[in-house]
């Protein structure tokens, strides 16, 4: 079975929308998926597409850049649908997934995209090595451990670890990470208050002495007249 995926960016692409319609038709495709949205925006009609496709379908759009972002995207695409052991035509590039030549094209696309994200990757490390030495790579904020304050008094009030999750919008992982690291702090907290004891004690001062001798000998002179 043919099934038909067409999109356009905007509602004024009327034509192009048209177009896609009609050639994906003439094809021979009997179901079709079509949505007007932005190529990074959600597209929930793509995804029934490729939820819709069974073993032995083909899924075909008429250009690449009505199905995927990017190489990188689409070999992610192809991922899927091999997985369900479906096949992707693109007519504008003569690609088909179920031929030997559509499937040489597709490795030689995805060498291309492999090849993309090591420059990428080999791009961000040195933006980052050049960033720290000059002291304004600082790495990513902890946003859930920042909330660790918030992830306790949640506890203390009895609420789940799941529900703590939900209310802060943090992964269930990070709850239980934020209340070990305060379990962590106590015994250096208990540990910091004994050793600030030990030393106010060291420190009584030799006046201090003097005056309860003082004292002492006072009490006994007493005591002494008394007899």
């Amino acid at each position: 079975m043919l099934v038909g995926y067409a999109r356009t960016s905007t509602v004024e692409q009327v034509a192009g929308f048209e177009s896609q319609l009609a050639v994906l038709v003439d094809q021979g495709c009997t179901k079709i998926f079509q949505e007007q949205v932005s190529s990074v925006a959600k597209r929930e009609q793509l995804e029934l597409a490729i939820d819709w496709c069974r073993e032995g379908d083909t899924l075909v759009v008429t250009k690449l850049d009505r199905l995927a972002r990017s190489v990188i995207h689409l070999n992610e695409l192809v991922e899927r649908l091999e997985s369900k052991k479906v096949n992707l035509r693109i007519l504008g590039l003569g690609l088909d997934t179920g031929t030997p030549t559509g499937r040489l094209m597709l490795n030689l696309l995805g060498s291309i995209a492999q090849f993309e994200r090591e420059v990428m990757l080999e791009r961000q490390r040195e933006g980052i090595a050049k960033g720290k030495a000059l002291g304004r790579y600082k790495g990513r904020t902890a946003t859930a451990m920042a909330k660790t304050s918030e992830v306790v008094a949640f506890a203390a009030q009895g609420k789940t670890r799941e529900a703590i999750a939900d209310e802060l919008k943090i992964s269930l992982a990070s709850v239980y990470r934020a209340l070990a690291a305060e379990r962590s702090k106590r015994p250096q907290q208990a540990s910091l208050k004994h050793k600030e004891a030990l030393r106010h004690s060291d420190q009584v001062r030799p006046s201090d002495i003097d005056s309860s001798r003082h004292s002492k000998q006072k009490t006994w002179r007493h005591l002494e007249e008394l007899k």
